[in-house]
């Protein structure tokens, strides 16, 4: 775990705050409310792009605030716009969609719910990469920046933003006119819990921050036939079982050991019984990278194998491999360097260095970095980490060599309030910074 900071020091942080103001115990204040919030957000969560109810309570709390509110953009989505005097125009926003994922954390206000997929899939429903846990503190910066604000100038536009699990969201949004109905945003800002940080601490990212996520679909073609006649056959198991080991070489033999890139078979699926050997086989692969020269690489690299590996067992052209690369795929999330270390002393200065770490990028997805994509080469982005892991548990689990269940797993439950609580300060300060009254 390179990211555990010493557990005496973190224990001490999270007892007694660095120094004790306004701000601080507006938010301890607000804490009951976002509390409660947050777990009826936890134990309703909705599915991409189905996120209504999620939406109207963001909205209702925006409106109460003294925002002006709209709703249905890109969908689902909520733009509450303040304008509070001239100065710049700051973003911040919160994703609100939760998982298909059978809850199985114990919690009393563990989700029950179920639905269907944009993949027509029915499942159990769960908010296993904390996004309830953003929107409540979404919600808290919105009050307490709505109530100061005669300590900043400019525009503050928050979006409740759908669907980032499926990587659509943000472009929904884009394409609804995020950028031209409102006003587009010089600074964009966000944070996401982190399992992987004691909980309470702020991570801050200059550059690369979370990976492009691509997903790639190849369907392996044979000639099928009776298992006791393999020689009358082409295997497209054998193949596609070729195939997967070579890919493992991308990465370990083709890839700059520089440049973080991951290659994964997430499924394979081929045959029906014992004795016949089938004419197909699916693959599935999630394939992540940060350039676009290694993104290019690895892409055109599975293209090559799965072609080769074909013809090296003697497939004919029109039984070649079938491939499909996902559009649009979740691109690189850039923290502007600039804002990054701006942010970082801002943070610093607030919770005191024990609190602020530096955490290696992330090889997750994240469709947030697509509104400053789109805003242009002026817009300033960044996304903060969250620590939501108990800092006890993250020291016992690295002492023992015990793996702790994170981000997307159906036992991931964060200290939800020290998350919330430093996630709403984190928000609020990096605004008041962006946004001074002069």
């Amino acid at each position: 775990m390179k990211h555990i900071l010493p557990l005496a020091a973190l224990l001490l942080a999270s007892a007694a705050p660095v120094q004790a103001d306004p701000i601080r115990d507006q938010i301890a204040g607000e804490m009951p409310s976002l509390m409660a919030i947050y777990r009826d957000l936890h134990q309703h969560p909705e599915l991409s792009f189905q996120e209504v109810r999620s939406a109207k309570i963001m909205a209702d709390a925006a409106r109460q605030a003294g925002f002006e509110v709209t709703e249905g953009v890109g969908k689902t989505g909520v733009v509450a716009v303040m304008r509070n005097g001239p100065g710049p125009v700051v973003l911040v926003r919160a994703d609100m969609d939760g998982l298909p994922i059978e809850e199985q954390t114990g919690l009393p206000y563990a989700s029950k719910q179920r639905g269907v997929s944009t993949a027509g899939v029915e499942s159990g429903i769960m908010h296993g990469c904390g996004h309830d846990t953003h929107m409540a503190g979404w919600i808290g910066a919105a009050r307490v920046l709505a109530a100061n604000k005669a300590k900043w100038s400019g525009t503050l536009v928050m979006i409740g933003q759908p669907a980032e699990e499926i990587n659509l969201g943000a472009l929904e949004m884009i394409k609804d006119g995020l950028l031209t109905r409102f006003p587009k945003p010089d600074y964009s800002i966000a944070f996401h819990d982190s399992a992987e940080l004691a909980s309470g601490v702020v991570g801050v990212k200059a550059g690369f921050a979370l990976a492009n996520a691509d997903s790639v679909d190849i369907t392996v073609k044979g000639l099928g036939g009776h298992g006791a006649y393999p020689h009358t056959t082409k295997d497209p198991i054998v193949l596609a079982s070729a195939i997967v080991m070579r890919l493992q070489t991308l990465v370990s033999r083709e890839s700059n050991p520089f440049e973080a890139s991951v290659v994964t078979v997430g499924a394979i699926h081929g045959g029906a019984k014992h004795n016949i050997i089938s004419d197909e086989v699916k693959l599935q692969l999630t394939v992540r990278s940060y350039s676009d020269s290694s993104r290019k690489l690895l892409l055109d690299g599975i293209k090559r194998i799965a072609r080769a590996e074909a013809m090296a067992s003697g497939l004919p052209e029109d039984r070649m491999p079938v491939i499909k690369i996902a559009e649009p795929y979740a691109r690189a999330t850039w923290n502007t360097p600039e804002l990054a270390e701006r942010m970082r002393g801002v943070l610093t200065k607030r919770f005191g260095a024990d609190r602020v770490a530096n955490p290696q990028p992330s090889m997750a997805g994240e469709d947030f970095g697509e509104i400053a994509r789109a805003a242009g080469p002026k817009t300033q982005s960044l996304i903060l980490w969250i620590g939501g892991r108990s800092a006890a548990e993250l020291e016992a689990a690295a002492k023992e060599g015990r793996q702790l269940p994170g981000l997307h797993s159906p036992f991931w439950a964060p200290e939800a309030d020290k998350v919330i609580a430093a996630g709403t300060e984190a928000l609020v300060a990096a605004t008041l910074e962006l946004m001074p009254r002069k």
